[in-house]
């Protein structure tokens, strides 16, 4: 790892003062006087400070991604109106880090020495010596930039951190910010691989879904939950196993939903940030390097399943209690065919006053919930909703009225998951007094997970856990299949599955409903590293070669690879490099839809 951390910090020292040490070694004699000498200072410390202060941002930042954070983050919260408010509060949560960054600027600009300017007498010599310094200079540079100074080694990027360590996890050790940004500035995310052929390609993976012969659609409404943070690990019923079977968990309502419904016991999401979430739940589209929100693809024509029910008549609708426009959910829902918006706009003009707004995020999981449930009622049958919810966000607060009612264990995040857990519960208590409510398939699944505590769940597997979960009340939608794995990119094959949708449509999952469980899996990608589940067995794979093979049901740590020691790892890993190829040709060429 040192090794590693030492390269990485090389190049982004370099990077950093690229400037500062051109102008530094320029060969003019005019630069050898007090103004010139004190613009290069400013510069210096001013750049050092600006990288500084990178690291110490991500600091925090790193325990809600698990990764070094990227160019992507520009783009990531550019629509956040009230992103001065939010930094603000982290300032004031995190003093020291504040104080820190003035204790480092303070130092860089008193330990500055400057160089004593030089008299020029004999020009040849002096501008001899400078090219001559500033040629090695150049060449330093270049190769320490590169990560090596031999034709054969190519400028090094994030990906190659996993070469200095055991585990994907372990890259944020050798990785810093600054490089991670720098490096990433301007770069393509999808690059399409040559594994196989079409042909090959084909007869491994397809994401395009044929309806049965014999299908008879029902038009069902469907009700989409997007719980944010709504980790597996905070599920007592998921968690069966734990403290000797005494394990409570943090979601009581939503666990009594699970034992009525048809719930899975390996379940993952697609991604690690709330912008990964809406597509791989309502459009089947995992997130594999960047999150598609931030990428030249999301210009692409994509549908859902709002999209497909809408060529069915339904009115369809997403709700989210931030500020329109937050996070660019509005934008992707219009753009996937839910075409009808309701955020804190909306809410704000049936609720006047502003009085709900929980004063960093939108508005109370409870409040909007409330609101959901009234609109709901108000449209025509069939319809199509989805919410995100928010509340269970980082500051994790709760309503002053509630404070203290929730568990709040050892995280503080636990208590928000009790509060959206009652908000919830209070919503279906509302409409299940509707008529609407016993023809309406509901599923509820999280964004991501967040702020593990148990060690099974900091694994590259336990930070992917999340509940799946299918109910429909009155139904024989039950069951707690654990021979099944499942993930958010299943949801939209499902849904349209089990309402019997006689289109074909793109989707990278699976229907957990007519698909055997052995052909069942679930993908995502961290830190470099592509993770594959599949039967009993994790593969992880950097795109060229397999790294790592777990069976991840027994070995929960994730302590003993079986790279080259399980039959199955050639046709896994055939398996997941035509999903990968099948990914970046459809991104590439805007094949998203069937056309």
């Amino acid at each position: 790892m040192f090794e590693g951390g030492f390269l990485f910090d090389t190049s982004a020292i370099l990077y950093t003062n690229l400037l500062y040490i051109f102008l530094m070694l320029i060969p003019l004699h005019y630069k050898e006087n007090v103004i010139y000498q004190k613009i290069t200072k400013g510069i210096f410390v001013t750049t050092n400070l600006i990288v500084i202060i990178m690291n110490l941002m991500d600091t925090v930042y790193f325990q809600y991604t698990h990764r070094r954070t990227t160019a992507s983050v520009f783009s990531e919260f550019k629509n956040e109106g009230n992103l001065g408010g939010i930094i603000g509060t982290e300032l004031l949560n995190h003093w020291y880090l504040t104080l820190f960054a003035i204790a480092f600027g303070y130092a860089l600009f008193k330990l500055y020495r400057k160089p004593k300017p030089v008299k020029v007498e004999r020009m040849p010599v002096y501008y001899t010596v400078h090219l001559l310094t500033l040629g090695l200079g150049v060449y330093l540079c270049i190769g320490g930039m590169r990560g090596g100074f031999t034709g054969m080694v190519r400028p090094i990027t994030i990906s190659n951190a996993n070469k200095y360590v055991d585990r994907p996890m372990e890259t944020g050790i050798v990785l810093n910010t600054p490089f991670s940004i720098f490096r990433t500035f301007g770069k393509t995310s999808f690059a399409i691989p040559q594994y196989f052929d079409k042909e090959k390609m084909e007869a491994l993976y397809t994401p395009v879904h044929m309806p049965a012969d014999s299908v008879q659609f029902r038009p069902l409404n469907v009700v989409v939950f997007i719980l944010e943070s709504f980790s597996k690990e905070s599920s007592g019923f998921l968690n069966e196993e734990l403290d000797n079977g005494t394990y409570k968990g943090y979601m009581p309502f939503l666990d009594s939903l699970m034992a009525e419904g048809l719930t899975f016991k390996y379940s993952f999401s697609n991604g690690m940030k709330s912008i990964d979430g809406m597509p791989s739940v309502l459009s089947g589209i995992p997130m594999f390097i960047e999150p598609f929100f931030l990428t030249p693809s999301s210009l692409n024509t994509v549908s859902s399943i709002g999209g497909e029910l809408g060529k069915k008549g339904y009115y369809t609708a997403f709700f989210h209690g931030a500020d329109n426009g937050s996070m660019g959910f509005e934008a992707f829902a219009r753009t996937a065919g839910y075409t009808n918006y309701f955020g804190r706009t909306e809410y704000n003009e049936a609720n006047p006053g502003n009085k709900d707004f929980d004063g960093h995020w939108g508005i109370w999981d409870e409040k909007f919930f409330q609101f959901f449930g009234n609109t709901l009622s108000g449209f025509q049958q069939p319809f199509a909703a989805a919410l995100f919810s928010l509340s269970s966000h980082h500051p994790f607060a709760v309503p002053a009225e509630y404070e203290g009612v929730f568990p709040k264990g050892n995280k503080a995040i636990r208590q928000c998951i009790g509060y959206t857990d009652h908000a919830l519960k209070l919503f279906f208590e509302k409409v299940s007094k509707e008529p609407w409510y016993k023809n309406t398939l509901f599923v509820f699944t999280a964004d991501h997970t967040n702020s593990p505590e148990r060690p099974e769940y900091e694994t590259e597997s336990g930070l992917f856990s999340v509940p799946v979960v299918f109910y429909q009340p009155g139904s024989n939608l039950k069951g707690f299949r654990k021979d099944v794995i499942a993930q958010q990119i299943d949801i939209m094959p499902t849904v349209l599955g089990y309402l019997g949708y006689d289109k074909p449509f793109v989707s990278f999952g699976c229907d957990l409903l007519n698909t055997p469980a052995e052909d069942t899996y679930a993908v995502n990608y961290i830190n470099g590293i592509y993770q594959f589940f599949k039967g009993d067995y994790l593969l992880q794979f950097d795109g060229r070669n397999a790294v790592a093979m777990y069976a991840f049901k027994t070995d929960k740590l994730l302590e003993h690879n079986l790279l080259g020691q399980i039959d199955v790892q050639q046709s896994m890993e055939d398996e997941l490099k035509a999903i990968i190829q099948q990914y970046m040709i459809r991104m590439n060429n805007d094949e998203l839809v069937v056309k």
